[in-house]
């Protein structure tokens, strides 16, 4: 059963999502993802947790059905707003899974305020990125404010995705058609511009470490877009980190593996080990170690 609860914070509306689980074994789950994901494309999280923690969906300000940002307002509206849906669930600590976009504000509520985080787990972080990829956000800026929405679509697909075929990437041109097409459906919704702009030229720096929360940080094993040699160099800013690749996937591992992020959120707010299959055949041994024994 979901229940969609409505919050106010700095002045913008927004809602959370909560799906309630059959039974509840250690504390609740909040969901944050990228700019293009909103409250329900959490399907296999629902379902991996459904016995063990109540999940939570959040579409804080500026995602499709909430207020978009003032020019003012920060990434930190967005950590007020979060830390809102932590009061309204009355409980005294969650667990964080963030992605990408989403990953920068969970670090940033962990930082702020670490004893209401149980565990944090934070995928394709963007720390540490280096100019190519703005240049590339940059020119498909331009094309989309010129009309050229194909070639918008075309170009930040080729930012998100690793295009190498060298290189195997799991479900990639079923992945790649779908991004596409929600894309293209991202370009017609009335906050469009507030979403592209923060998918496509936000740049926050993720400094400062963390101590005192368990986290994990995992990246596809091919992401172009924030490569794993960085997210690494960022794993190592908080003590006692854990960090995995999962192979065969790039920035958009949520889509092509979406099974292998449910299993390392259940095995790790459950503080218990991922089965065999979760992060595929082509892990690296130093991968499976660092699951076992933190950094």
């Amino acid at each position: 059963m979901d229940h969609v609860r409505t919050l106010t914070a700095d002045g913008l509306t927004y809602r959370y999502r909560l799906v309630r689980p059959t039974a509840a074994r250690t504390e609740p789950l909040i969901a944050l993802g990228g700019a293009f994901q909103g409250l329900y494309d959490w399907v296999q999280l629902e379902d991996a947790l459904t016995d063990v923690a109540c999940l939570v969906t959040a579409g804080l300000p500026g995602a499709d059905g909430s207020d978009v940002p003032r020019p003012e307002h920060t990434v930190d509206t967005l950590v007020t707003a979060l830390d809102a849906v932590v009061d309204d669930l009355d409980v005294p600590r969650v667990n964080l899974l963030g992605y990408s976009h989403g990953a920068v504000i969970a670090f940033r509520y962990a930082q702020r305020h670490p004893r209401r985080c149980a565990r944090l787990l934070l995928g394709g972080v963007p720390a540490h990125l280096t100019d190519a990829p703005f240049a590339r956000y940059r020119e498909a800026g331009r094309l989309l404010a010129s009309g050229d929405t194909e070639g918008f679509v075309s170009a930040v697909s080729a930012a998100m995705f690793c295009l190498d075929e060298s290189r195997r990437v799991h479900r990639r041109a079923l992945a790649l058609r779908s991004f596409r097409r929600s894309l293209l459906h991202v370009t017609q919704r009335p906050h469009a511009a507030y979403v592209l702009a923060r998918a496509l030229g936000a740049r926050t720096a993720l400094t400062g470490g963390l101590t005192g929360v368990p986290t994990l940080v995992f990246t596809g094993a091919h992401d172009t877009l924030t490569p794993p040699d960085l997210q690494r160099a960022f794993a190592a800013t908080i003590d006692g980190s854990r960090f995995v690749t999962i192979p065969d996937c790039d920035h958009m591992l949520l889509m092509e593996r979406p099974d292998a992020v449910a299993a390392l959120a259940r095995a790790f707010i459950t503080d218990s080990e991922p089965p065999a299959h979760a992060l595929g055949p082509a892990v690296g041994r130093g991968d499976r170690d660092a699951w076992a024994t933190p950094r």
